[in-house]
């Protein structure tokens, strides 16, 4: 049997939520799910969405916006292009 062929996240995906569900079931018949408030919700939410918007927020807090870039950024075969197009061009006349 091949690695890949082995494991829940190889399962049919119907599967995967037919053991899923009864793990649930079994967890609050046991009295052990934890089941969110609203509260509780949107809290958690804000966190990831300001864990996951770290960086950009920092850029912007610092004046540097898209100018700058951190050094993983600038490493890699992707170019990168900045819109020159409204800034004024000089012919040396």
């Amino acid at each position: 049997m091949a690695k890949e062929d082995r494991g829940f996240a190889s399962m049919d995906r119907a599967k995967q939520r037919e053991i899923a569900s009864k793990g649930g079931k079994a967890a609050h018949q046991k009295g052990t799910a934890h089941e969110w408030t609203s509260d509780e919700a949107r809290d958690a939410g804000r966190k990831g969405g300001l864990a996951s918007h770290k960086r950009r927020r920092e850029q912007m807090a610092a004046g540097s916006g898209m100018g700058e870039m951190s050094e993983s950024e600038g490493s890699g075969d992707n170019p990168v292009s900045f819109d020159r197009s409204s800034e004024t061009q000089t012919t040396g006349e």
